[in-house]
């Protein structure tokens, strides 16, 4: 072989290294979101809706940032229909991509088939709102996040706000509450708390089940009216709860003497119930509205220039879509906060744990972003997975959700030593070892 064409080889070959090499650049400088979605069957409008304001809002930053610290958010969708199986077909398919953030399935079924996936690949799982409720305990549960709320510290806050609907929580004495709750484990969830809050205060409870996904309820409610509670809470999704209030007004009982859950508290869930839904009342961790500047910048750098997520435009502010964006904001600060410490590059799914087990953020910094007042903070710790638990209280008057409430706090002292018994047995039951700290 002449000396030329060797020199000739020699350049192709270091040619193709190089491009090679800025290829594999290229793709460490994404940080991927899997996203374990459902558009279709009958929880697509909650499903639409937050995936919809979560992926506004990485193409928000992507749009007006470049992405975090230079590094592009980038997603693919997995269809689920809300139902198991397909979720874990989605993780086992999406789980070999490079860069992979956080999963963030919206689903209490998928999420308890990923807890030992997730732990076993260390990557973090984001359960807003919902989710495993000793599964805040971060000693135990060390890729698990329920952001913002979970299932024991949401009852506490709606047994907190009808005590003082009362006067005070001396005065649920006597009184008697009906749940009616969402045939599966989301629903199921709650069983026990309710049971020990009614002991601790003197109330009676009975709890109804409706079965997936909800659209009869007349034996259920008539067995409501029989039984003449003070207050129903609504623990339901998807169809389930306009058929709730449609049934309860024609069986008499009085729509605000219903208190909805946090995955009972959106606008599809109020408007097809027409005149029956005036006066609901439900819990919330974030507002409705599209009057804040986050909201706004989406609007104008997204849907005005076609690159919106929803179809329905006249979903944007609305709770579905608010939390989404929610969603992605405390995604998004996690990869800051993990950036501050490992760099500005494509993190590892263990570096993101990192970030959100000191993912803080005030009523000043959320003003920065934008979201004043569309929530009120949030402070993890490596062993508090959930954050503070405030709760807001919301009604629908017709037309648009009002805040009626201050931010509420649960009865952390109550509820700490329940979820600490769970995720200790949990820790024995799979021979998990306890963290002492944040290191471990």
């Amino acid at each position: 072989m002449s000396i030329r064409k060797s020199l000739k080889l020699a350049l192709l070959a270091g040619a193709l290294a190089l491009g090679a090499v800025t290829q594999v650049q290229a793709q460490q400088q994404e940080q991927f979101f899997p996203l374990q979605s459902y558009r279709v069957g009958p929880y697509a409008a909650g499903g639409t809706g937050f995936f919809g304001g979560f992926i506004d809002y990485l193409n928000l930053v992507n749009t007006r940032e470049g992405g975090v610290g230079g590094v592009k958010l980038t997603w693919e969708e997995g269809e689920t229909q809300y139902e198991v199986e397909r979720g874990v077909e989605v993780y086992e398919r999406l789980k070999t991509h490079p860069g992979i953030a956080t999963w963030n399935p919206l689903s209490v079924g998928i999420a308890y088939a990923l807890l030992d996936r997730v732990t076993a690949d260390k990557v973090p799982l984001i359960t807003i709102n919902h989710g495993r409720t000793d599964t805040t305990d971060g000693r135990v549960f060390k890729y698990i996040f329920p952001l913002l709320l979970n299932p024991y510290s949401e009852t506490s806050g709606i047994v907190n706000y009808i005590g003082s609907k009362e006067g005070s929580l001396d005065k649920l004495k006597g009184k008697k509450i009906v749940v009616l709750y969402h045939g599966s484990p989301y629903g199921k969830e709650t069983i026990p708390i309710y049971e020990l809050l009614a002991k601790k205060y003197g109330f009676t409870v009975q709890q109804i089940e409706v079965p997936h996904p909800g659209n009869e309820q007349q034996s259920q409610w008539l067995s409501i009216r029989r039984a003449k509670p003070d207050y129903v809470v609504l623990r339901g999704w998807g169809v389930m709860n306009p058929v709730a209030l449609k049934t309860a007004q024609k069986v008499g009982f009085p729509a605000d003497h219903i208190v909805g859950n946090v995955w009972s508290n959106s606008e599809e869930d109020v408007i097809p119930a027409g005149d029956a839904a005036k006066g609901y009342v439900a819990i919330t961790t974030v507002a409705a509205g599209a009057q804040y500047p986050v909201i706004q910048d989406i609007t104008k750098q997204l849907y005005e220039q076609g690159k919106g997520n929803l179809q329905d435009h006249k979903r944007i502010g609305s709770v579905y879509h608010n939390l989404g964006v929610l969603n992605g904001i405390l995604n998004v600060e996690a990869i800051r906060i993990a950036q501050a410490k490992f760099g500005k590059r494509t993190l590892t799914g263990d570096e993101v744990r990192w970030g959100l087990e000191n993912l803080k953020i005030d009523q000043a910094r959320a003003a920065a972003l934008g979201a004043k007042g569309l929530f009120h903070s949030i402070n993890v710790s490596w062993d508090n997975h959930e954050g503070d638990g405030l709760v807001a209280f919301q009604q629908w008057d017709g037309s648009k959700w009002k805040v009626v409430s201050d931010w509420i706090a649960p009865d952390w002292k109550l509820l700490r030593p329940i979820i600490e018994k769970s995720s200790l047995a949990y820790a024995k039951e799979k021979n998990l070892k306890v963290r002492k700290s944040i290191d471990d």
